[in-house]
Order: C-alpha cells, then structure tokens, then sequence
C-alpha cells in the first residue's frame, strides 16, 4: 500500500446548493508532498500523491474519501500547474497519464506542472482513487421508447432496480458522484497545489467538470480549456436537445452531400435522404433483421447507429451507404457497431455521474413530448442523438438530479473551446456565454483535439500559459 503523500485539509468549507458563488475552501500553504505512484511512474515519470476530501461536500466534517493525484514536473522551472482531466466519466486519468498521453505535454512541460487524478468513486472500477464504487458497471442496450404509461412504468422500474443495486453498497458515495461533486474535489486540488487560480483542461465529459466548476468559483478560474464537450450550460435544456439534434442532423446531411458527389458511394445518382428516411420508417413499422450480429433494428436503432457511423466521416461513410442499400433489401447487419459486445445502441450502465447531472423527463407525457419535439426538429435523426436517448437510462432513478444545467455566471475570464466539425457547436454555446472567449475548429471528424492536432495543441498551450486567445472559430 502506497504511503499518503498529501496531509489532509485542515480548514475546509463546503460549497452548498444554496450559494454555489460565494462560499470557498481554504488551506493554510501547499499541503503536497510528491512520491512514487503505486506500480511505478510508467515511461514519462508520473509522481502520485493522495488527497482526502469528503464523500459529501454539504457535509465537510463528516466521511471522507481519498483522491489519488499523479503529476509529470515541469522540465524547468514550474510557472505553475495545469489540472486535466480526460472524459469518461471514468476513473483511471492517472495511468492515462502514466501510460498513454504523457508525451503529448512535451512543449506545456517546458513551463508548467501537469497534474490529474483519479476521479470519485470510479467509475468503471478504474483508478486508484478510494472507496471505489462497486457497481456491475457494463454498456447496456438503450431501452425503447415507452409506447404508453404502462411501459414507462416498466422502464423506470427496471432503471430503479439496476440503480439501487449499485447505490446500495455505498448509498453516500451514489449521491455524491455529480459534476459539481467532482467539481469541489477541483477546487480542494486546486489548494492543495496552492494555486490562486485554476488551470484546467477537460476533454469530453470532463467538460461537464469545468462548466460545474465554472458556476462555483468563478473567481478562481485563471484558464480553461473545453475539449470536445457539449453544452451543460444552458437556460433551457429542451433548447439544448433541440440544437443537440440539429447538430446531429447537420452531420447525417455531409454524408448525404458526400454521397451525392463522390461515384464512390453505393448510393451515387439517388436520393439519399429519401431513401435513408424510407428505410428507418419501414424499420419503424418491422425492424429489419441483422443476422450477423444476432439482432433485429428498429427505425430508433437504424437513425442511432448510422449517426454513430456518421459521426467517424468519410472513414466510415462508404460502410454507411452499403449498410443502407443492404437494409433496404432486408439485411440491416451493416449498421452494427464494430466489435461492440452489446450490437444495439447502448449506454454506460448505471449512469452514476450522468443522470445526477441530466434532467429527466419524469413523465411518459413529458418523455413524448420530448421525443415528438426533436422528430420535428430533425427528421433524419430525431431523438437517437447519444444524450437524448441515453436519458431514458435516468427515468426512475433513485437520487435526484443535484447538478442541473445553469448558465455560466458573468465575469469569469475568457474560456477556450475547441472541437472538431461534429462537436464544435455545441462547445460554441458553452464558451460564447463568456465575453473575450476563444475557439478553435478542426474541419474533419473526430472527438477532442489536443492529443492528435498539433495545431489546436499549439493554440491550447499558449492559452493555458500566457493566456493567449485565439480568435473564435480559429482553423486548425
């Protein structure tokens, strides 16, 4: 067992629901004393520390848990240090690190510390962070939408049964495991580095993370960089599903426009928006048989998979456009996710950090009417856009949502967005809250760009650093 590196925080007061803005932590010097990490520090020299913060930030005397910090030293001399953190929301950031992206911060090293942690509870059983959260983590099959009363009824009874499975071995830990929970363990790291301000790059659904953070403590955002995540900070969250679908919408209509162009395409010379709306309303009426994976597609099924396929660009679009011709004429087999275990659609199961943070519909009325909403709104996709059908995971669960999206508060400093062409809107709507804010676009499909865009690196590094801003909607 690894040797605590990190004394625990004398003076810590909690962050409240009832005044996120105004209530800090505080820590008397840095507390941090760097040692080696359990199994050593992998190929770039990961130095591990740990950090105990309570289990529930409303409850600052109570229980607590014990984070586990992995840092690579500036080169130099250390202007300071740089929080990052990489999506999931999963647990194991340290050995990623450790292990993977570590040489992707060669020229950030040059002048800052870069610092991560293992997030709370897990999940997925990763990380080194304790207690870990004992779920039967596992991508499940997306439920169907409920036709009527009685089986929503159905659906939010089996979302409570597998949830409390998982909230029963630690019922506290459960209910703390959302954004801004993550969010205070940021600030209480941020002390511990004894840092004035924050410096935080979040990929993915780590974003969430900083948009959280954000609302808390605005005063203590130095920089902040948003990776190729969505909008959680939003006044109206049916709004954001809307512009969710529509960007959705937008990337199924490349492909069309691709199909039209290139000879290539299986569907060249046709209409293929016609032909991709006839074929998901005959799956609507039959779902199409696809016998290669063992499964049978509905019209739902069909518009997730080949926006998923979509999604990947022209890698994928030729696949795309067989998948197509093929259901057609009854084989669907072609929309199925390559070397997926679960051939559906499918979400992370139980969605212990997501529908903590997602407002739920409550209703089979509400969840029609949500559903009836983005059909008009994006015919070509409709609801199968990946957070609004993963929200039928959230329908009965046991805890509440306790960190609904709000917009970002005004007078934070200028924020950094960046993403390429499939999810750079939404990051759009994050950081366009924020006067000054800048963005950077990468025309081609992908998900986030630090880690394999040098150029979007470039603009990252001297923001983070110098606090350069590029222009929005900057090409890289």
């Amino acid at each position: 067992m690894i040797k605590r590196h990190v004394r625990r925080l004398v003076t810590v007061v909690a962050v409240v629901a009832a005044a996120p803005l105004t209530v800090t932590a505080a820590v008397a010097e840095p507390a941090i004393d760097w040692g080696p990490c359990p199994g050593g520090g992998g190929k770039f020299g990961v130095e591990c520390a740990t950090l105990d913060v309570p289990v529930n930030w409303s409850e600052p005397h109570g229980r607590t848990m014990t984070l586990m910090l992995g840092r690579l030293k500036a080169e130099g001399h250390a202007e300071g240090n740089v929080l990052v953190a990489f999506g999931g929301p999963a647990g194991g950031y340290v050995q990623g690190l450790r292990d993977y992206v570590g040489e992707s911060y060669g020229e950030l090293r040059r002048r800052m510390n870069v610092v991560t942690w293992d997030i709370r509870g897990g999940p997925g059983n990763l990380g080194m962070s304790t207690p870990l959260l004992r779920c039967d983590w596992r991508m499940a099959a997306v439920p169907p939408y409920p036709r009527n009363e009685a089986e929503y009824e159905r659906l939010t009874t089996a979302n409570r049964a597998d949830a409390e499975k998982c909230r029963d071995t630690d019922p506290e830990l459960f209910d703390n495991m959302d954004s801004a929970s993550h969010a205070r363990d940021m600030e209480a790291i941020r002390h511990a580095l004894g840092e004035p301000k924050l410096n935080f790059y979040g990929a993915s659904y780590a974003g969430f993370f900083g948009q959280a953070y954000a609302r808390l403590f605005p005063h203590r955002v130095r920089t902040m960089v948003l990776d190729g995540t969505w909008n959680h900070s939003t006044r109206s969250w049916h709004a954001e599903l809307a512009a969710l679908a529509q960007d959705n919408e937008r990337t199924l209509r490349r492909f069309f426009d691709w199909c039209a162009t290139n000879t290539s395409c299986a569907l060249h010379g046709s209409d293929v928006s016609h032909r991709w709306r006839e074929v998901t309303a005959t799956a609507d009426r039959q779902p199409i048989p696809a016998p290669a994976v063992g499964a049978s597609y509905s019209g739902r099924d069909l518009r997730a998979l080949g926006l998923s396929a979509a999604l990947r660009g022209q890698e994928r679009w030729g696949k795309l456009a067989e998948a197509i011709r093929d259901a057609e004429h009854g084989d669907a087999s072609g929309f199925a996710p390559a070397g997926a275990r679960v051939p559906y659609p499918s979400a992370p199961a139980p969605g212990a950090v997501e529908c903590l943070d997602w407002p739920r519909a409550g209703s089979h009325r509400h969840l029609s009417a949500i559903t009836d909403r983005l059909h008009r709104t994006a015919p070509h996709v409709g609801a199968s856009a990946p957070l609004p059908m993963n929200l039928l995971r959230c329908e009965g669960w046991p805890t509440p949502v306790t960190n609904p999206p709000r917009p970002l508060p005004r007078h934070l400093p200028p924020l950094l967005g960046t993403g390429a062409w499939n999810e750079f809107d939404a990051v759009s709507r994050v950081v366009a809250q924020v006067p000054g804010s800048g963005s950077v676009r990468h025309e081609a499909a992908g998900h986030t760009l630090y880690f394999d865009n040098g150029c979007a690196r470039g603009h990252i590094d001297r923001y983070l650093t110098d606090r350069i801003v590029p222009k929005p909607a900057t090409e890289c």
